[in-house]
């Protein structure tokens, strides 16, 4: 039958002219997905990751340029600060109240930095916004060293050093983190530092000699500290020569070509004559007017310079990003070529494959359940019929015509698997049932006979042996009504007319188990049982006392309970035993609700759970596992008001 549909399906199959191996889906979506596929990895590898990192490193630049020209405020401050704290340690009282006003400029620019830092530092290197921060803690040396220049015991050598220090460190940081990417911003940004560094050195020198001037003459060291400085200096300018354009060395040349820088020429040959240690006669006000006008002049060049790295970051993103724009729009279009061919193809895929999509849905909704539905509720001599009206498959391409020709297939598969498991099942069931029946009618003739033996039998021993063999005998009558029960069949009733004591059919429960010895009924609160439903509750108590015992360590009892609950009858089956993890105690308790699968369909070691569920839902009791307190398993039976005589009296018996 399949052979002859799928050469059906073939035979219709429209093989359509056109590209090589478009009457396929894996060739169709190769001539879909590779032309665009090639073109876009090209686009992505080859321009916009480039572009983008082009463009971040720019924003990076700007943003860390910006950071820097802010350090560089601070620098300043904190330059003009150490000068006149010199100057006053030098014995200019004059500058006092520039130093308190100067002071307060400091912090200032001190906290503007902060800020900035704190609103770029997602722009910036990790490396840089790490040695700015540390840079911050020379700083907190600036408090004492203050107030020891307030009260006159601060030393001008170590005042200036700690100055210095804060200083140098703020410049040192300012390198931290170097910007890579275009030559000539990273070139421009060398070019800022090596400024920054020409700057200090004027700074220092303007103020470690004003107050050599306060105090008239160099003091130990203090001219080697000089020289050292300017010897910084050129080597500073020399480096900045080399990295700066023709515009930010003539604006160098022009801060140098001032007559405030030409006095300062004059004042440091002055200096230069006070070597050996005689007397200089220079104003520290006009040096440090002078000098300040010259170190104004270098940061303003430092800040044209900073402006200019600035402008170049920002050109090179613009540039980037207009690029990036470009690659983009480039991808699009090809996208937007891709989805056109992708719709084109798709719609030649699609039809054929919704109607595919339906005819399954139709085949598991409807048509497959309604065919295993008709043969479950077929008699055994009822033959299976074939003639089912279904629809044309559809047809497409050859893998879409395999698909749905292995559908049918499926569902021939299908309806014949289910109608074997209906047999099978059917004859399962039945198998079960009849030999149940079977021995259940010779056990109750073996029963019979025994009975009548022991009431002839007059010899102790041998009459305790026919006891015994019809313990035997009777919970061998009680597997046989399990077998009736899982095969779903009613058992031969055992009624009893009127009701009959709780107490008794819990008796009549441990009698059909085989330790029956071990079990002791503690507490069982008067009630009768309804005669019809005797035989089931002791079949049901007998199957959980089996399962008490068989957990239960040899030694230990099990105890039954019985009590009312309102309208109800509850029976506790105790045991102290190794217990049950929560997760078997739920399966346990699935199958005693009926939740649980058949054990036709999901066989199990713990069948005496199945019995006791179906004997449940017979009776409308609700049985439930729950732990012991301390250890074991605790077996509650809920029996419903319909099953219980109404109470007459409270008195409790006790077995």
């Amino acid at each position: 039958m399949t052979g002859n549909v799928l050469t059906a399906l073939r035979s219709s199959v429209r093989r359509p002219a056109g590209l090589p191996g478009w009457n396929s889906i894996r060739g169709r979506m190769a001539i879909v997905l590779a032309v665009p596929t090639c073109l876009l990895l090209a686009l992505i590898g080859l321009g916009v990751a480039d572009r983008a990192a082009d463009w971040s490193a720019a924003r990076a630049t700007e943003a860390q340029v910006g950071v820097l020209l802010r350090a560089q405020e601070l620098v300043r401050e904190v330059q003009r600060e150490r000068g006149l704290t010199n100057g006053l340690l030098g014995g200019e009282e004059g500058y006092r109240d520039d130093v308190a006003a100067q002071r307060v400029r400091t912090d200032e620019a001190r906290d503007a930095l902060r800020a900035a830092l704190d609103e770029e530092s997602g722009a910036l290197p990790d490396a840089a916004v790490s040695a700015l921060r540390a840079a911050d803690v020379p700083f907190a040396a600036l408090t004492a060293t203050r107030e020891d220049a307030d009260a006159g015991t601060a030393d001008r050598a170590a005042t200036l050093r700690t100055y210095t220090r804060a200083v140098t460190a703020l410049i040192d940081a300012e390198s931290a983190g170097a910007p890579d990417g275009d030559r000539r911003i990273a070139q421009g940004v060398q070019a800022l530092q090596a400024l920054a560094r020409a700057t200090e050195a004027v700074a220092l020198e303007r103020g470690s000699l004003n107050g050599v001037f306060a105090a008239g003459r160099f003091r130990d060291g203090e001219y080697l500290d000089f020289t050292e400085v300017r010897a910084a200096r050129v080597a500073a300018l020399g480096q900045f020569r080399q990295l700066a354009g023709d515009g930010e060395e003539s604006a160098l040349d022009g801060a140098f070509g001032t007559a405030a820088a030409r006095r300062v020429v004059g004042y440091e040959a002055r200096a230069e004559r006070g070597a050996d240690g005689s007397a200089l006669a220079v104003s520290p006000g006009r040096w440090w007017a002078d000098m300040s006008t010259l170190v104004d002049d270098l940061h303003g060049v430092q800040r044209s310079v900073g402006d200019d790295v600035r402008a170049r970051a920002a050109e090179a993103g613009s540039a980037a990003t207009r690029q990036l724009g470009g690659f983009l729009a480039l991808g699009a279009l090809i996208l937007a070529v891709a989805v056109a061919l992708a719709v084109f193809s798709a719609r030649s895929i699609t039809r054929p494959l919704g109607a595919l999509a339906d005819e399954a849905d139709a085949v598991a909704g409807s048509r497959l359940p309604e065919a295993v539905r008709r043969i479950q509720e077929a008699g055994p001599d009822t033959p299976l019929s074939d003639d089912v009206e279904r629809p044309e498959l559809p047809g497409g391409a050859r893998e879409i015509s395999r698909l749905a020709a292995a559908l049918r297939n499926v569902e021939d598969a299908a309806v014949g698997l289910a109608a074997q498991q209906a047999v099978l099942r059917r004859t399962s069931t039945e198998s079960l049932a009849s030999l149940g029946r079977r021995n259940q009618s010779l056990l109750n003739r073996q029963l019979g006979l025994i009975t009548t033996l022991e009431s002839q039998e007059l010899d102790p021993d041998a009459l305790a042996e026919l006891f015994e063999l019809d313990h035997l005998a009777t919970r061998m009558r009680r597997n046989a009504e399990s077998l009736l029960v899982l095969a779903g069949e009613e058992s031969p009733a055992r009624s009893w007319k009127g009701t009959v004591p709780v107490a008794d059919v819990v008796r009549s429960a441990v009698s059909e188990v085989e330790q029956y010895r071990r079990v002791a009924a503690v507490d069982i609160e008067q009630g009768g049982v309804r005669g019809h439903c005797v035989a089931e509750l002791s079949h049901l108590l007998a199957e959980l006392v089996e399962n008490a015992l068989m957990f239960s360590p040899p030694a230990q009892p099990v105890e039954v309970y019985g009590w009312r609950d309102g309208a109800e009858y509850c029976l506790a089956v105790v045991d102290r035993g190794i217990g049950m993890t929560p997760e078997r105690l739920a399966e346990s308790n699935a199958v005693l609700s009926g939740k649980a699968d058949s054990p036709h369909a999901a066989p199990t070691r713990f069948l005496g759970h199945h019995v006791v569920g179906a004997l449940a839902a017979r009776l409308g009791a609700h049985v439930e596992l729950r732990p012991t307190q301390g250890t074991g398993v605790t077996a509650y039976v809920a029996l419903p008001a319909a099953l219980m005589q109404a109470p007459t009296s409270t008195a409790a018996l006790r077995g």
